[in-house]
């Protein structure tokens, strides 16, 4: 079927992670962004729900074309997320909210879609650097879980990667690092990246912390974690958020090596973000650059922390933008 552009039209965009999902209406060509909206996950039982209660409240008109990103792999009608207890059909889902089309990605890759649509000043830099116009480009953030995307040239547009990437398998790069893994490998079959490079892999990183140091620790969440670092007032959180930047400043590396991405490296998700300086001035670029005979090749590569506040809901309306252009 073919539809005009008014026939599009209104659109409802998410992005739906695995502690909130966020969604957004627009009403007609060229519109912004209406109604924005963060809801938390656990008070619905799913997508419908959500997206239903999301209406209602804001006494909305039914959308014709939808598009929302998802934090967990997109793989045929059947989606179940990672980190939320979410399970659902596309075609009930959009049967049930009377849609006449429905695209649902994974959620870095709606976040890769938005990233030639960001502002600088809406990135923060971390380190030097050049973006080689025409290259590849790399995406990465932690939250809940962690999210690996990105854009590869295809002709004189990018192509967005679908990417279950925080699950491979993570490295250190020294001995602590090395005590740190051990002590997850003792808890889990398999230690990713997403094992350390999230908010629970926050918290872990500071039980290991204080294990390794010998010393019993308060219990304390991630945010918990992230406040007593910036203030200093805790040496074990200190040395937790220090351990997560070095960390995350391999993984990114990995990333950018594997892509080719001399486009840049960004960094989204929900922790980063609220670093703030103590990020820049952290151990991530000089971990980022610590490659041996690449480092040369790494330091070229320019890294930005995304401080969008609903870049994922701009890449979904890029989803439904390239779906109505398409021939």
């Amino acid at each position: 079927m073919i539809f005009g552009p008014s026939e599009t039209f209104p659109r409802l965009v998410g992005d739906i992670g695995g502690t909130n999902a966020r969604f957004a209406l627009i009403a007609g060509p060229g519109g912004e962004l209406e109604a924005v909206r963060t809801l938390p996950c656990a008070d619905f039982a799913g997508p419908a729900e959500s997206i239903e209660h999301y209406l209602a409240e804001a006494r909305l008109p039914r959308p014709r074309w939808c598009a929302f990103g998802i934090a967990t792999a997109v793989d045929g009608d059947f989606v179940r997320m990672t980190n939320r207890d979410w399970a659902f059909s596309m075609t009930e889902l959009r049967e049930r909210l009377g849609l006449a089309q429905l695209q649902v990605i994974n959620d870095f890759t709606a976040l890769a879609l938005a990233l030639p649509a960001l502002r600088e000043s809406e990135l923060a830099r971390v380190g030097g650097g050049r973006a080689a116009p025409g290259h590849a480009i790399g995406l990465l953030g932690a939250g809940t879980g962690l999210g690996v995307s990105g854009l590869v040239p295809c002709g004189s547009d990018y192509m967005p990667l679908e990417s279950e990437g925080g699950h491979v398998t993570l490295a250190a790069s020294d001995a602590h690092e090395a005590a740190l893994i051990s002590w997850l490998a003792q808890r889990h079959p398999h230690v990713s990246a997403e094992r350390i490079l999230s908010g629970a892999g926050l918290v872990a990183l500071y039980e290991a912390e204080a294990t390794l140091a010998g010393v019993a620790a308060p219990a304390r969440t991630a945010v918990d974690i992230t406040r007593h670092a910036l203030d200093r007032t805790d040496p074990l959180c200190v040395a937790a958020v220090d351990d997560f930047c070095a960390f995350l400043g391999t993984v990114a590396a990995d990333v950018a090596l594997t892509l080719g991405a001399r486009g840049g490296i960004y960094i989204g998700g929900g922790i980063v973000p609220k670093l703030g300086e103590y990020f820049v001035h952290s151990r991530f670029r000089a971990r980022f650059e610590a490659k041996g005979r690449f480092s040369a090749y790494l330091a070229q590569i320019p890294t930005w922390v995304i401080h969008a506040p609903y870049a994922g809901l701009t890449g979904a309306a890029r989803a439904l933008e390239r779906m109505a252009t398409q021939p």
